[in-house]
């Protein structure tokens, strides 16, 4: 019987997600993934059924990551703005800290494996957020929205900076570096679009 080894097991995760990350899903393959890893293909199914097995394990631990980060010191009774502003702080922190991980996230959102993935989002963090929304429209802090216009005014101006700065480049063509400035001085505007 052959043992799991943490540093090889370790190894074997961060080459599956750059490979991904830079060949996309279809590219992906066990025998890739091995030789990439330089590890016997027999060493990969010690840790995983095969490779849908892998990307969901992979997928599920990423997802946990992102959660966790972004709830870190919220609290969905906290004044909106407040709330808010630990929010972008906790969401820009999650995909600027490791672009490469962000991206593969993402990749699988756009997969087969988004629902086997993205029910890793635990309950805590579907409540919190809902939470945090109802909370805000009964206190007459904003507006009454639908989640999905909520998400796309609150968030998305946020996620367009950072896919700005991970690109370096902004929409006119000119170097683009996302700046505390730049990022404070989007949320503001947000907030002005959201706020009763």
């Amino acid at each position: 019987m052959r043992y799991r080894d943490e540093h090889k097991e370790q190894l074997v995760k961060d080459k599956a997600i750059e490979m991904i990350v830079k060949e996309g899903l279809d590219g992906f393959s066990m025998q890739k993934l091995a030789k990439q890893a330089r590890v016997s293909p027999a060493t990969l199914y010690i840790y995983y059924k095969d490779k849908e097995d892998l990307l969901a394990q992979l997928g599920y631990e990423e997802a946990t990551r992102l959660t966790t980060t972004i709830l870190r010191d919220f609290d969905p009774n906290m004044r909106f703005e407040e709330g808010m502003r630990i929010q972008w702080r906790n969401r820009a922190d999650y995909w600027l800290e490791d672009p490469t991980r962000a991206s593969f996230l993402e990749q699988l959102r756009h997969s087969p494996l988004r629902a086997r993935v993205f029910e890793a989002l635990d309950q805590e963090f579907v409540t919190a957020m809902g939470k945090f929304l109802q909370n805000a429209i009964a206190n007459k802090e904003i507006l009454p929205m639908p989640h999905e216009v909520f998400w796309s005014v609150a968030y998305a101006p946020l996620y367009n900076l950072i896919r700005f700065h991970n690109e370096g480049i902004s929409l006119a063509g000119k170097p683009f570096k996302l700046s505390e400035e730049s990022m404070w001085k989007t949320f503001e505007v947000v907030m002005k679009a959201l706020k009763i």
